[in-house]
């Protein structure tokens, strides 16, 4: 088999001059700039060639959140889907299903994803508010939950008649605190429903990405890296300048893990570094790239010689006292999932401390009986663990748990009522348009795992 071709542009126009911190549109330079990239890049893939028989384009963004440069910016996207359009698509649809905690008709609203397809005549879909279809979890013998419950839309167009339709991930080029990266390979993650994927989020994460990605691939890969991320998928506002990187890169190609790979060595990262690419490589889903070295590389990463951090910044508040198992905590879930939000409640939102949060398994008995006042719970290994202890001394009110591997929405209900942060704060958009989505999204079933409103004012997990 030949080389995988991947394409890597850079863009020339300035970035903005303010802080990062200030998270704006993309001025009229640079968003035209990486429109006429997003064309040149599709042009050399095939353009028209690459549709298939039913002349129809799936497209899915990196919509998990609406939080600043976490999310594929809708400039690109808008771009893409007038190429295809204008390239002969009977129809384009901008489908997601958000991370846990966000429900998808949401964050359209507040990333502007809504507003894109007004102006292009893209079709909306939210994932979370479709039927299932049952698939299984298969790469390891020892997960927690082996279901794989997939909406029906992606079954019928992606799976079932892939032959027929054009799939193009779009996702973010951003390092992650629990899987080295998240670029095309880990952005159909957005497949299973929100409620399972708490189980094994944790050191099995890698291998049941692969396991959603061994179902679903797609055709095409369009990294949209105007900024990059570090320190995580999912950068402090306050710490922007810090944690975004102004790249300005587009990045494309046919082969997914060769793209995810390019991607990765902007950031310093091979296969080493990242666990779910080289278990994609061993499982034969790399069509037999194995290194960069079997990637031709149509543009220069020369200049990409720094091996950036993907872990979290180490900033927390320090009125929050941090116990994590001595026997293990893992970083895929129990850990950095709390610890990325705790981050977010402290720097971007003034939440306050007084609490103890506990993660992981193995404890000292003495210091857990030690804990006064309130505690937050993470994960199943601490809950089964001191849960009942604490409960029992502490009281019922005092404590908060969030199951499974960390099931985000709880973990953000307790945090919320702990550090006094109302969760409309993390929808910067009119508080009657937020009502408004959330009674849309539960009028159409939605299967997000939404926080209560009230969560702030009363305790709920």
């Amino acid at each position: 088999m030949g080389k995988a071709t991947v394409y890597v542009r850079h863009l020339e126009s300035p970035h903005q001059t303010e802080s990062l911190t200030k998270f704006q549109p993309l001025n009229k330079a640079l968003a035209e700039e990486a429109a006429k990239v997003v064309y040149e890049i599709f042009d050399a893939a095939g353009g028209a060639s690459m549709l298939k028989s039913s002349k129809e384009v799936f497209i899915k963004p990196n919509g998990i959140d609406g939080q600043p440069y976490c999310f594929t910016r809708p400039e690109v996207l808008e771009a893409a889907i007038n190429y295809w359009y204008e390239h002969g698509a009977k129809k384009v649809y901008l489908f997601e299903n958000s991370t846990q905690c966000n429900a998808t008709r949401l964050v359209y609203s507040i990333t502007g994803y809504d507003k894109v397809c007004k102006r292009t005549g893209a079709i909306p879909v939210y994932l979370d508010e479709d039927k299932n279809v049952e698939f299984e979890f298969k790469g390891r013998d020892d997960y927690m939950c082996t279901k794989l419950p997939m909406p029906k839309f992606v079954v019928k167009n992606l799976i079932k008649n892939k032959d027929k339709n054009l799939y193009i991930t779009i996702p973010k080029l951003k390092t992650h605190s629990m899987a080295g990266v998240t670029m095309g390979v880990k952005n159909q993650w957005a497949f299973p429903q929100q409620y399972y994927r708490g189980y094994d989020h944790n050191y099995a994460l890698a291998s049941k990405l692969i396991d959603v990605f061994s179902y679903v691939r797609p055709d095409f890969c369009l990294l949209e890296g105007i900024e990059g991320t570090i320190y995580g998928h999912y950068p402090v506002t306050a710490l922007a300048d810090e944690a975004v990187l102004p790249l300005k890169l587009l990045i494309g190609g046919k082969n997914i893990v060769a793209t995810d790979m390019v991607g990765a060595r902007i950031f310093g990262l091979g296969l080493d570094d990242v666990e779910h690419l080289k278990i994609a490589v061993e499982r034969g889903y790399s069509d037999g790239v194995e290194c960069l070295d079997d990637i031709d590389i149509d543009g220069d990463i020369s200049m990409y010689n720094t091996k950036y951090p993907t872990d979290l910044y180490d900033c927390y508040p320090e009125d929050v006292t941090v116990i994590k198992g001595r026997e293990m905590c893992c970083k895929q879930g129990c850990q950095n999932n709390p610890l990325t939000l705790l981050q977010i409640m402290y720097k971007d939102h003034g939440g306050t401390g007084g609490w103890t949060l506990i993660m992981g398994k193995g404890f000292d008995p003495d210091e857990i009986d030690a804990i006064e006042g309130q505690v937050l719970i993470c994960g199943d290994c601490a809950i089964d663990e001191v849960g009942d202890r604490l409960i029992q001394r502490l009281g019922k009110k005092n404590v908060f748990l969030s199951h499974t591997c960390n099931r985000l929405a709880d973990t953000f209900a307790g945090m919320a009522y702990l550090m006094h942060v109302n969760p409309l704060e993390f929808a910067p958009i009119n508080p009657l348009k937020s009502v408004k989505c959330l009674a849309l999204l539960k009028l159409h079933g939605s299967k997000a795992l939404v926080p209560s409103t009230l969560s702030h004012v009363i305790k709920k997990v």
